[in-house]
């Protein structure tokens, strides 16, 4: 295969910590030799000028706000105590997310509990700690006013059917939402509605905008009902960027089934170059013109505070994921690498898509005079369809048993989303990086 014409290479936007991690390959290969297998490397201090970046964001537009972490974009624990220490908040949908939250710092108060229908543990302790509670349903509106009889008071948002998303199964329709703000002016002060929220799949800002300013009028008319609202959510969705726009476009514009293993195709990718990201988007969002104002002047001049909900937006560019080379074999004009570990530890192969970043070789004997050559990347299991990269990617070297095959970026849902035991192989460690000293240093998280 002629690797200059044949195949397209896509490497990751990497920011200089990940580089440095990167080039020194004795930490690299002592986590390697310290935990056996394939592991996960995380960054807080990535995590937290990403927080920052959304918090200056909603402060420079004099709008009161906060920043939820989404936590099922990543479990590790040691981004909880860099919100403590920021004053950012958590959401939540479990038990154990919430216990865990609790357990590193995080304010009951600044933690939110979304997701679908709540175990009445999860409720009542959510209220014991005043938490905010997101309702979508009349059934679970009416458990948590029983609960709030002997846990106390609490503190709820209605969340609203998404109108790009009218079969979803969570939100209130416009019939339901006007029964639940009936029930809530009903069950003052036990049950305190502060608000409602919305999430929009996908990433443009202006339908962001123009669903929270409807919020906004409707915080507006339930206020004239006696109820003194103070709160919208706008929930996640907010972009990442992984490649160059050149790179990307040239992906989408000449891709084909001889790029791929086996000829898979793939109905849909993530979106990996795009714009605006992060914290611009969110300033795109806020002076987004509706109603011949900004969005961020109708928050102002309504006293209403955003609650947004990043989780793949604030780990974007926080952690990598390796896995040890187990062997190489030539399969016709390409090859094939097997590396310990499973594709579920990718979690984009497991949403019938392909997580498209090159990886990275890290040799264990660099050759600098070594042909280059084309592969895909199998995972350990018996399955033929455990495949980490299905499309073909050109390496430096041809990979051998105890070398390193990095997957840069992976910290956003990537890392452990669909990971599983299977063959009862143990879930891949994450290992926390600091800077020390003038040096790395590494512990396990916990």
């Amino acid at each position: 295969m002629d690797l200059n014409t044949a195949l397209i290479e896509l490497p990751a936007l990497e920011q200089e910590w990940q580089r440095r991690v990167r080039a020194d390959r004795q930490l690299l290969f002592d986590i390697h030799h310290a935990v056996g297998g394939p592991f996960h490397v995380v960054y807080p201090e990535q995590f937290a000028e990403n927080l920052r970046s959304f918090q200056k964001t909603i402060a420079g537009h004099g709008v009161a706000g906060q920043v939820y972490y989404g936590k099922k974009a990543n479990k590790a624990g040691c981004w909880l105590p860099v919100i403590a220490d920021l004053d950012g908040a958590v959401d939540v949908a479990s038990e154990p997310e919430l216990v865990h939250a609790l357990a590193n710092g995080i304010r009951g108060r600044d933690i939110g509990v979304t997701g679908a229908a709540k175990t009445d543990a999860l409720l009542r302790l959510a209220a014991r700690h005043d938490c905010v509670i997101a309702i979508d349903a009349l059934d679970e509106l009416a458990r948590v006013a029983e609960i709030s009889r002997s846990a106390g008071p609490v503190r709820i948002l209605l969340r609203r059917l998404s109108p790009n998303a009218p079969h979803s199964r969570f939100g209130f329709s416009a019939t339901d939402l006007d029964t639940a703000i009936e029930v809530c002016a009903r069950m003052r002060p036990q049950v305190e509605l502060i608000g409602f929220s919305f999430h929009l799949d996908g990433y443009a800002v202006a339908p962001r905008a123009e669903l929270a300013y409807d919020l906004i009028q409707l915080c507006a008319k339930t206020k004239a009902q006696g109820l003194p609202l103070t709160t919208i959510s706008i929930g996640g969705g907010f972009a990442c960027r992984y490649l160059r726009d050149d790179d990307w476009n040239d992906f989408l514009a000449h891709q084909n089934g001889e790029w791929f293993h086996a000829g898979k195709q793939f109905e849909k990718f993530y979106p990996y170059a795009q714009g605006p990201t992060g914290a611009d988007m969110l300033d795109a969002i806020l002076t987004t013109i509706v109603d011949q104002k900004t969005l961020a002047n109708h928050l102002r001049d309504n006293n209403i505070q955003l609650f947004i909900e990043p989780g793949r937006a604030l780990l974007i560019d926080a952690g990598f994921t390796v896995f040890p080379v187990l062997g190489y074999k030539q399969n016709t004009d390409y090859g094939i690498t097997t590396v310990h570990g499973l594709s579920m530890s990718v979690s984009e192969q497991w949403k019938g898509s392909e997580f498209l970043p090159d990886p990275i070789l890290v040799p264990r004997n660099p050759n600098p005079a070594a042909a280059p050559i084309a592969t895909c990347v199998g995972g350990a299991s018996c399955m033929e369809y455990d495949v980490l990269t299905w499309r073909k990617i050109p390496l430096p070297q041809r990979p051998v048993h105890g070398d390193l095959l990095l997957y840069p970026n992976t910290a956003g849902y990537q890392m452990d989303k669909n990971e599983s035991e299977f063959h009862q192989l143990p879930l891949p460690p994450k290992v926390v990086i600091t800077h020390e000293e003038g040096r790395f240093r590494w512990r396990l998280d916990t």
